[in-house]
């Protein structure tokens, strides 16, 4: 009884984590996460390959 109660629930756990809204947040997160990690970085080699794209997109400041 307890093992089929346990695969219902690592079923259902499966199911959810591969639901296309569950994939789709997870996508929009990472491309989010990318975005942010490129326009804000702070480390220098990175800082100056993307400043004039940051002065060039609008609503995002870089000083």
């Amino acid at each position: 009884m307890i093992t089929r109660s346990h695969s219902s629930f690592s079923q259902r756990a499966v199911c959810f984590t591969l639901s296309k809204p569950v994939q789709a947040t997870l996508y929009v997160s990472l491309c989010a996460l990318i975005l942010w990690t490129v326009y804000f970085t702070t480390y220098p080699a990175a800082h100056d390959k993307v400043h004039s794209l940051r002065h060039r997109t609008l609503m995002v400041s870089c000083h």
